[in-house]
C-alpha cells in the first residue's frame, strides 16, 4: 500500500461532501474507536472512477464505534446523540456499536458471529475484501486510513469475496446491486469450497 495510493483514495473519499461533513463532526460525538466505513468509501471511489457524482447510489453511511457496554440502551443513547450532531447532513447515517454485533447477527444473516474485538475487527469480516476500508479523524484534524487488503482491487473496480463470516447469499445479493449500479465493475465468484463448508456447518 503506497502513500500515493492512500492519498488518491482519500482525495476520492473527500470528494463526497457527506463524507467530509461526517469526518468533520464525528470527533464531537465522544465515542471510542470510531470509523466511517463501507459503501460511504468504496462506492464513492467507484463513482469518482466512473465520472459520476460522488454520492451516486450510496444508500447509507456506516459509522462504526466500539464500546464494551453492549446494552441496547447505551447504543441507543449514542444513536440519539449522533442524530442530533449530524442533523444538518442530508444522508442516512447508520451508527452501530460493533461490540454488539454478535448479539443480533445470526438472526439477521443466518450464521452466528463471535464477538468482535474492535471496529477494525468488524471491518475485517465484511462480505467482500473490496469493502474493507475505513477512515477516522482525530481532534487535531489528522485523518487515518484502514485498508487491510490494500487499494489495488478497489482501483481496478474488482469485487473480491471475503468468506470469513457472511454467507454466500449475502455476498451475491450485494454484488447483484453493485453491478447494476456501477456497470464497470467485475466480481469474483464465491469460492466453492467455502460454500460447501457453510452448507455443512448449517
Amino acid at each position: 500500500m503506497s502513500a500515493q495510493d492512500e492519498q488518491f483514495f482519500l482525495k476520492c473519499v473527500q470528494a463526497n461532501p457527506v463524507n467530509q461533513q461526517i469526518l468533520h463532526l464525528a470527533p464531537q460525538l465522544g465515542v471510542s474507536d470510531w470509523w466511517l466505513t463501507a459503501g460511504a468509501l468504496f462506492q464513492t471511489v467507484w463513482n469518482v472512477l466512473e465520472g459520476k457524482e460522488p454520492q451516486n447510489g450510496i444508500r447509507d453511511y456506516d459509522f462504526f464505534y466500539f464500546d464494551e457496554d453492549t446494552s441496547y440502551e447505551a447504543e441507543d443513547a449514542v444513536i440519539r446523540r449522533a442524530k442530533e450532531l449530524f442533523k444538518g447532513i442530508d444522508a442516512e447515517i447508520e451508527v452501530r456499536n460493533e461490540a454488539r454485533v454478535h448479539i443480533w447477527y445470526e438472526e439477521h444473516f443466518g450464521v452466528p458471529a463471535i464477538p468482535f474485538t474492535s471496529s477494525t475487527d468488524a471491518i475485517n469480516h465484511f462480505a467482500a475484501k473490496t469493502c474493507c476500508f475505513a477512515v477516522t479523524r482525530d481532534a487535531h484534524g489528522q485523518i487515518a486510513t484502514y485498508a487491510p487488503h490494500g487499494f489495488a482491487d478497489l482501483f481496478a473496480r474488482k469485487i473480491v469475496p471475503n468468506p470469513v463470516l457472511a454467507p454466500r447469499e449475502v455476498y451475491e445479493a450485494k454484488i447483484k446491486r453493485w453491478l447494476s449500479q456501477w456497470p464497470s465493475l467485475t466480481a469474483e465468484p464465491w469460492p466453492e469450497s467455502e460454500t460447501s463448508r457453510n452448507i455443512t456447518q448449517g
